[in-house]
């Protein structure tokens, strides 16, 4: 039979993935027994590469005995109770048993010329006989309760985040700190007992961020869940509070607060239907002065069995958004529609820049001579390229995070209604991180700066 080392073990275990594999068909991939395989992460589960490295393979009767006492009295399986105790072989604990059913203690003892478990060490004191020695049995049992509700506490914490700090463990501890000795309990969960100390120390004081993680949360519930830790940290600046966004990106992991995600849109290229303008915006995708560059282009909504068509137009100077139309259908007219709307709040002295995609609503011969009409600069994006309009696909996806993916609705007048205000709130209240304010209130400055 192959001997394994420490090391071949722990490579195997780090190999192993339950979502691609069960632990039956790993094992039988390598070539090893599925319950030695199972042996081996339980040992790497209760106590690390120690388990893996440093197995008892020779041990006293006293030993035997604790391990036979520990089995008998929970309940324990042979390889759970084998693992515990870091032995090397499952099968050594039935072994033992059958032994001391045929032929009682005696029948545990080492063979002749065998170094014992308690002989490796002269610093251990002799131990006499196991059925002699009362309190060094009770001490074991005692040690094993505690180590049994220990790895108990530690691997309900692991089920639940994943990874254990040495926070978590201090916390263990300082549960069982009225049952056990510190000085177990700290040599248990492998960390310096001024550690321990210095983390209860901190368990003990008042959460020094409680306000501050009291107003992320008012911010997040006043915009919905919409904001991520880099909004917060720009409305937090506008409050006067200069936060890293690090810190608040931790603090909202620990309060469950999660920016919602985002949903790919509706296409609307069909070829050329008629003529296609060159891409004069080039993703130059700042602009001066407000109407100097606008952007436009059609989202598609499934609701109630429906479907719906957004047409926005968004200034690229802030990012408000200009105007909108919405139907059921993807027809010229909600575009035209949506234009003539725009061109309305358009001033009669302009350099406008109107970008659009490909798509062929702004191909047609009827929207081209409207932009004519008005001297505005018809641009395009290059054909299935996303990216020369990033940043109307990005305020997309912002919508449909925050706002269709959001919110519930109970028809589809209802959403319209609901559309207008998240539009106008777009607009006027939430914040922009680029610009660390509202569209609106950035045209505003710009305008009383003029």
């Amino acid at each position: 039979m192959t001997k394994y080392t420490g090391d071949m073990k722990l490579n195997i275990i780090q190999g192993y993935n339950p979502k691609i594999m069960s632990k039956k068909g790993y094992a039988k991939q390598l070539g090893i027994p599925r319950a030695l395989f199972q042996y081996w992460l339980k040992l790497y589960e209760l106590h690390g590469v120690e388990g893996l490295n440093n197995p008892c393979t020779n041990c006293s009767v006293s030993f035997k005995l604790d391990v036979l006492n520990y089995m008998v009295r929970t309940g324990a399986s042979l390889m759970d109770t084998a693992a515990l105790f870091k032995i090397s072989s499952y099968t050594m604990v039935y072994d033992w048993q059958k032994k001391m059913k045929s032929g009682g203690i005696e029948a545990l003892e080492p063979s002749k010329g065998r170094p014992s478990m308690g002989k490796k060490s002269s610093k251990q004191p002799k131990q006499g006989p196991a059925e002699d020695s009362v309190e060094a049995l009770e001490a074991r049992i005692k040690q094993l309760e505690m180590e049994n509700e220990y790895f108990k506490k530690v691997e309900c914490l692991s089920s639940k985040q994943g990874k254990i700090t040495k926070q978590d463990k201090a916390q263990v501890v300082y549960e069982l700190r009225h049952k056990y000795p510190v000085k177990a309990l700290v040599k248990l969960a492998d960390i310096p007992r001024s550690t321990y100390y210095h983390l209860v120390k901190r368990m003990n004081q008042p959460d020094p961020d409680i306000n501050l993680k009291a107003e992320i949360k008012a911010i997040y519930e006043e915009h919905d869940g919409r904001y991520g830790y880099r909004r917060i940290r720009d409305e937090l600046a506008n409050r006067g509070q200069k936060v890293n966004h690090k810190k608040i990106q931790r603090i909202m992991k620990e309060l469950g607060l999660k920016c919602l995600v985002r949903m790919k849109k509706y296409k609307s290229y069909k070829g050329t239907v008629g003529k296609t303008a060159p891409n004069h915006l080039d993703r130059q995708f700042t602009a001066e002065e407000p109407n100097q560059k606008w952007v436009t282009d059609i989202t598609e909504f499934k609701l109630f069995g429906e479907k719906l068509y957004l047409s926005p137009v968004l200034d690229l100077f802030n990012g408000e958004i200009i105007t909108y139309t919405i139907g059921s259908r993807p027809t010229y007219s909600l575009v035209s529609e949506m234009l003539e709307k725009a061109l309305i709040r358009l001033p009669a002295k302009h350099q406008l820049l109107m970008h659009s995609d490909q798509g062929w609503h702004y191909q047609m011969k009827q929207y081209r001579h409207a932009l004519q009409d008005r001297g505005i600069k018809q641009s395009m994006s290059r054909k299935g390229n996303c990216y020369d309009n990033s940043v109307m696909e990005n305020f997309f996806g912002i919508m449909k995070s925050e706002f269709l993916y959001y919110k519930e609705f109970e028809n589809v007048e209802h959403f319209k209604l609901e559309l207008q205000k998240y539009i106008e709130y777009y607009n006027t209240k939430r914040l922009k991180a680029k610009l660390k304010m509202s569209p609106v209130q950035y045209r505003t400055h710009f305008e009383q700066a003029a």
